[in-house]
Parts: C-alpha cells; structure tokens; sequence
C-alpha cells in the first residue's frame, strides 16, 4: 500500500514516478495532511468517490485496518492490489492517521449497486465429550467417505459454478446428498467428539470453533465439508411461529430456545435447515480460524461474501445501518477483507462480518442483522 515518494506527492498520489519510500514513524514528525482527490476529468461519482467522501470514514481505526491489511492482501490475485500490497508490507506499522492518508492515496471507492444485508459470524467455544451421554447426544461427524464434491449445477443449473454434494447410489448414478433429517437419522460414520445438539447446529452454522473436554483437552473443530444443500435460516420459522418475538430473533434468544426445548421440539427445528457440515479436528494452536482464502481471520476486519461477485483479498468499505435485533451496535461503519465464504452469503451486497473466538464475540455477532451499503476499494492506478 505504499506508493509512496521521497517527497510529499508520494504520500498524496500513486503515479509519482520516483523510488518509493517509507513514511516517518508513528512517532515522527506528520507530514500535511493532503487528501487525494478525483484528477479533474473524472467527475466524483457512486463509481469514483475519494474514500473520504464515505461515511464515518473519518471515524474509522486506519491503523488497525492497514494492520489487518498488511497480514491478508497477499491472498489477491489482481496486478494493481498485489502492488498495493507490497508497498504495505514495506513501510511497515503507521499512525493512524498516516495510515488513513495511505489508504486516501492508494484506492478510490466504487459502490456496489442497490442495498443488501449485514450479519456476522463468530468462532464458538464449546463443551465436548468422547462419548456419548446425558446431554451430549450430538455427533460430531467427519467428512464421510461417499460424499463427492460436484458442481452444484449438476442437481441446480441456477447453482452451476457452486460447490456442491453428491454420493453414487446403487445404479452407479450420482445422487444429491441426504438433508439433514436423513443424515441426523443414520448412525455417524465416525464420531469425532459428543456435542449438545444446538451446540452442535451454531457450530455447523459458524463453520469452526474450539471444543473444550472434561480433562482440560482444547481442540479445533475445522469445517470439512457440508452436504450441498441450500442454508435456510430458522429465525424466520420461529418468530413465525410465535416462538420468538419479532425483535428477538437473535443467534442468542435462538440458542436459548434450543437448549430450553431441547429434544423433538428442537429437533424440528432444527432440521428446517437442510444444510448439514462436517468437520476435522485439531489441537488449538489459539489462533483465530482460518477462512475461506486460507489464512487467519483477523477479527472486526474480515467478511464472508458472495465468490460470484467478490474475489478473495478484495477490499471493502461497510456501511451499515438500521438494525432489526433487540441490543444491536446502531451501526458498522468499516473496512475490512473479503476472506471467508459462506453457505447463507449470496448475492453482490451481502456481508458476514467476522467478530472474534468466544461467547462475548458470539453474542454480538447474533445481534447483527442491519442495511448494508458496499464499497469495493479500487486501487488508484497510474
């Protein structure tokens, strides 16, 4: 992210052509404050907007967010961001404010078009067993030996491009995979630990997480794989249904609900949502979980999105606002790191903000359902 310099234009525009230098320290003496501008033939447009023109810009922590960059940009495959990257890793940490100017001087903003919808995601923390008992009924099933990885499109041609799950059936023909129903049915392959089953469904929900056993053992559940069926949400069914309140349809007040009920009223559930994953378990090294593009996900700045419409390593500007859930932030207003996907994540502008390991992580990420704005930061070229 450092195009920057041996004199002030470095630290203003990408197209100086001299060496690039590194910016004084975060304890150096400031260089003014100049902030880049459209270049006079390009009008400031929804496609063309100077990042201080977004909302609460201003506001944001740069130097944590050029932090977060410099650890994950090298994941982008694009020629103009893998340039950006570099010149990031070699100045090194920033102020905050010399990182906000970085960033002034190395992207432009480009909205994604229409509005779209805002969660987050968190890795949980979980009681486990290596045998079943008393409420650890649940399985935690590895990846079995039959399920295939094929083209969603096989089975959904509105699907083709997307991962997808098949097994051959007697006739040697390729099947879509069982549902959840039919899968929670059947005695597991290999059970890799004992969970409560909502316990056992957040997981699945959030795609990893860290399982603590009764002899102090901590290990990490990784996502495997998932059965190809489509996400469907149960916060819906249950408000619905009159079993949550309209404002409290929250990951929280739905846990709650499951463990209250827990057993065929659950169960039901539950198996309104058909998608089904499976997991591979490690030590816990403590580290965050690794997403989509293969590297830790540094939480408050990196989001699942839509590989059809975002590709891995892309820069985003958030701008959400107008939450429906009871206890909600009022806003989230940040940038952050296209690294993970995700089952319920379809569509151009729809995000799922990762927020960290934990029950605290947990109970804000279960709270956020709010309109989103995005912004794809597009690397100022030459």
């Amino acid at each position: 992210m450092r195009v920057l310099g041996a004199a002030l234009c470095a630290v203003v525009l990408t197209a100086c052509a001299t060496a690039p230098q590194p910016l004084p320290g975060p304890g150096a003496a400031q260089p003014p404050i100049v902030r880049p501008e459209p270049r006079p033939e390009e009008a400031a447009t929804e496609h063309n907007l100077p990042l201080s023109a977004l909302r609460g810009w201003e506001a944001d922590d740069h130097a944590v967010a050029l932090a977060a960059f410099r650890e994950t940009c090298g994941v982008s495959k694009d020629a103009a961001m893998a340039q950006v990257c570099r010149s990031a890793r070699a100045i090194g940490p920033l102020s905050r404010e010399q990182s906000k100017r970085f960033f002034e001087a190395n992207f432009r903003a480009e909205r994604a078009p229409g509005e779209g919808v805002l969660t987050a995601y968190f890795a949980p923390e979980y009681p486990a067993r290596q045998t079943p008992g008393g409420d650890f009924s649940a399985p935690l099933r590895a990846k079995p030996d039959d399920l295939k990885v094929v083209d969603a499109g096989l089975f959904d041609p509105a699907q083709a491009g997307r991962p997808g799950a098949a097994r051959i059936a007697d006739d040697g023909s390729l099947q879509p995979y069982p549902d959840r129903s039919a899968i929670e049915a059947a005695a597991p392959e290999k059970a890799l630990a004992w969970m409560r089953p909502e316990d056992l469904f957040f997981l699945q929900i959030q795609g990893s997480g860290v399982l603590t056993f009764p002899d102090g053992v901590r290990m990490k559940a990784l996502y495997a794989a998932n059965n190809g069926r489509p996400f469907v949400g149960v916060a819906n069914a249950m408000r619905d249904r009159g079993l949550l309140a309209k404002d409290n349809t929250s990951g929280e007040a739905i846990r709650i609900w499951l463990a209250d009920h827990r057993g065929p009223a659950a169960d039901e559930i539950m198996r309104l949502n058909p998608r089904y994953a499976f997991f591979s378990l490690a030590p816990d090294d403590g580290r965050q979980p690794v997403g989509a593009a293969n590297l830790p996900l540094p939480p408050g700045r990196a989001v699942a999105i839509d590989p059809a419409f975002h590709p891995m390593g892309e820069l985003v500007w958030l701008d959400a606002e107008a939450p429906i859930l009871e206890g909600a932030f009022p806003t989230y207003r940040r940038l952050v790191s296209a690294l993970d996907t995700g089952g319920a994540i379809r569509s151009e502008v729809r995000a799922d903000l990762y927020l960290g390991l934990g029950a605290k992580a947990g109970v804000e990420a279960g709270r956020v359902r709010h309109r989103l704005r995005l912004y794809r930061l597009v690397p100022r070229t030459p």
